[in-house]
């Protein structure tokens, strides 16, 4: 179990986070604890091995996004709606 200064503890997690959302705010206790100053070495190691796959998480979740955002070719809609003779809604 891990303790943030000043708050209730926080479960070290081996789980696989539901989404983009959850795993940074994960992240985001395990950069307080280890801020804190407070965490010994092995608690240490564990927060970093858990951050480690909860940022390989979150990168593969960006770049799913970023995929999906490539095949929707906004730049060409965006150019083709620019375009002075482009029809009018």
């Amino acid at each position: 179990m891990l303790w943030l200064r000043g708050s209730s503890p926080i479960e070290a997690t081996n789980n696989t986070p539901e989404n983009y959302e959850t795993a940074v705010a994960r992240l985001e206790l395990i950069i307080a604890r280890l801020d804190s100053g407070e965490a010994e070495l092995r608690e240490t190691l564990a927060l970093c091995t858990e951050a480690k796959g909860l940022i390989q998480f979150c990168k593969a979740e960006l770049d799913a996004v970023s995929g999906e955002l490539t095949e929707l070719n906004l730049d060409e809609l965006v150019t083709d709606l620019e375009r002075p003779d482009a029809p009018r809604a």
